[in-house]
């Protein structure tokens, strides 16, 4: 677990006393074990230092915090449900934490205008349940969705298991509110769906890592509810054959398909050995994919369009064979062999990860480059691929080789991003997908980012936050 950098400065001493007279009482935290929850990152390479960690309960209370903090020149942190990736809520020593989690509400659903208005600590969980009450979707999925904040999702942009036909999450927001450096507040919380009257500044701050603002509530687009499910779990010889399986579902079935999941061999293997899982084909198979159509006002006619694909697909010789679900129950283990991959690499062993995208045509070819580059780095190590192949997205992990020591294969990590990144970048990809930047790939984003766009970023902070007291030292450094 890696400290926080040493403190550039003291907070002033009389802080929290500050907060604590402008503040609800119950609002500022400064215990260490009123504090220990906040501090604790998902991965555990970073360990927070924040001594104050504030939890407001509106956007007011936001905005009273911020401007106070930023009197004084101390740094906010922003921070969801805590369940990012790269760091991207770690705090030093001289910074205080503001946690949007007490903001929870759901303030109106609008089924007519497919919208909803949502605090920014809402669990993506709970939108998705009102969402599903008013009989409508809202389609951001992911596997942190029970604890995760939507607005955490929109200041990483998350990305999910539904972006081939619904987007990111930038696509799926209408309106924010959001609290600037200076503790003043924008309220662009409009829920139009066509608005043309000057620059589009939500989209400055849906994927900024709170380093632009801090956003406190958000009007969100909802969707038909899907009421016709159908899914296929399928055995391929490699993702050459799952790339030629992804074109024909979307030729024969279109818009139809919500999600399009490609797994290796050794992904299936550890979720069915750590997770509960079970390979319901009765060989195993070098590589894995999981095709779910969906579909509003459907009534099982869904069901015959896959078994048509698959059977097109195997007079083609794409595919070694299928299984189609018969059951909601068989329907969840299926989509149980995708999702229980990331908790079973933790008891598989040591994982460097990646979370990168390529163009949809060049997944194959990265594949293949990657694995060939990581063998030749490191003799042994086992590549646990799976990811969105419907959007390029693939999470790239290298499971440490049997017999090797965990430590000494973490310490391989900055050696195998290399040559991870190195190809995405040559084949036009992205180091980041959709976990964000934070901490963790700061110094990546110098390297990889054209100078220019990196130059352009600067001035934009620079603009909002000029003396980079939001989330310092996340993203550009």
């Amino acid at each position: 677990m890696n400290e926080i950098r040493p403190p550039a400065r003291a907070l002033p001493t009389d802080l929290a006393e500050r907060l604590r007279a402008a503040l609800p009482e119950g609002t500022v935290l400064t215990a260490d074990t009123d504090r220990e929850a906040y501090l604790l990152e998902e991965r555990s390479l970073y360990r927070g230092q924040a001594p104050i960690v504030l939890r407001p309960r509106s956007t007011e209370e936001v905005a009273t915090a911020v401007r106070l903090c930023a009197e004084a020149g101390v740094p906010v942190v922003p921070q969801g449900g805590n369940t990012g990736l790269v760091g991207g809520t770690v705090t030093a020593a001289h910074e205080v934490l503001l946690s949007l989690g007490r903001m929870n509400g759901i303030e109106e659903v609008d089924p007519v205008n497919f919208t909803m208005t949502v605090e920014a600590g809402c669990v993506l969980a709970s939108i998705q349940e009102a969402a599903e009450r008013a009989g409508r979707l809202f389609p951001l999925s992911l596997g942190a969705q029970g604890s995760a904040q939507i607005g955490g999702n929109l200041a990483s942009n998350a990305g999910g298991i539904n972006v081939l036909r619904y987007g990111n999450a930038r696509d799926l927001v209408l309106g924010l509110e959001v609290v600037l450096a200076d503790g003043r507040v924008w309220n662009g919380l409009r829920a139009l769906h066509k608005d043309n009257t000057g620059y589009a500044l939500k989209h400055l701050f849906v994927g900024s890592e709170g380093t632009l603002g801090i956003i406190t509530r958000a009007v969100l687009k909802l969707f038909p509810r899907l009421t016709d499910r159908t899914v296929a779990f399928c055995a391929l010889r490699d993702p050459a054959d799952a790339l030629t399986l992804l074109s024909l579902a979307r030729d024969r079935a279109g818009e139809a398909v919500t999600a399009f999941e490609l797994m290796s061999e050794l992904s299936v293997e550890i979720v069915a050995r750590h997770a509960g899982g079970q390979d319901p084909m009765q060989e195993r198979h070098p590589w894995y994919a999981l095709i779910e159509l969906a579909g509003s006002g459907h009534d099982g006619s869904l069901r015959p369009v896959l078994e048509g694909i698959l059977e097109e697909a195997f007079e083609r010789g794409t595919l070694a064979d299928a299984v189609v679900a018969e059951s909601g129950a068989q329907y969840a283990a299926l989509w149980r062999l995708r999702e229980g991959i990331p908790e079973a690499q933790k008891k598989e062993g040591g994982s460097i990860k990646h979370d990168v995208s390529v163009p949809v045509s060049r997944v194959p070819a990265f594949l293949r480059r990657a694995g060939e580059a990581a063998a030749e780095a490191l003799p042994g190590v086992r590549v646990c691929a799976f990811g969105h192949l419907g959007d390029g997205n693939i999470h790239y992990n290298l499971t440490q080789p049997i017999g090797m020591e965990k430590a000494a294969f973490m310490a391989e990590w900055e050696q195998m991003n290399a040559i991870v990144h190195d190809i995405v970048v040559e084949l036009g990809g992205s180091i980041s997908a959709e976990h964000g930047i934070g901490l963790l790939k700061a110094g990546e984003l110098r390297r990889y980012k054209d100078p220019v766009e990196m130059d352009l970023m600067r001035r934009m902070r620079d603009a909002l936050d000029p003396a980079r007291l939001l989330n310092p030292g996340k993203m550009l450094g």
